[in-house]
């Protein structure tokens, strides 16, 4: 899934939350997914939700996108699995050693939804430069 669409995304997460339930056997990125899944109870209704593969998530209505948060989740569970950016795996380490994976995760993501932005709102590519350089400045507090 390189560049898949909103509704690709959407199907994978549903259908291995699904196969999770009636266990089923997964994909290894399936696995990777369900325990992220597993990690956001709060996320269960959506992905059993008939309504899910259309519904919106506006930031006015204070709701996090499950499928966003998810999606980067595994992007990030990604670029700690290769150390890419160089150095993300080292600073990951330090931030879990003051908290725990999943809020370290929660604290890349953070580096990664600002540096998104950023190139949306340029249309230039994403700065992997600026986006390490966030992550060690927040593993150096």
């Amino acid at each position: 899934m390189f560049n898949p669409s909103r509704d690709q995304v959407r199907e994978f997460f549903i259908e291995a939350w699904r196969k999770h339930r009636d266990a089923e056997v997964l994909t290894p990125l399936e696995s990777m997914a369900l325990d992220w899944m597993i990690e956001h109870p709060e996320y269960h209704g959506d992905l059993e939700d008939p309504e899910a593969m259309t519904a919106e998530y506006p930031v006015e209505k204070g709701r996090t996108n499950p499928f966003l948060h998810l999606s980067m989740h595994l992007a990030i569970a990604e670029q700690l699995s290769i150390d890419h950016p160089r150095g993300i795996r080292q600073a990951y380490q330090q931030l879990v050693a003051r908290s725990d994976a999943h809020q370290a995760a929660h604290e890349i993501m953070e580096c990664l939804g600002q540096v998104v932005w950023e190139a949306q709102r340029l249309g230039t590519p994403l700065d992997s430069d600026a986006y390490i350089d966030l992550i060690r400045q927040r593993a150096s507090r």
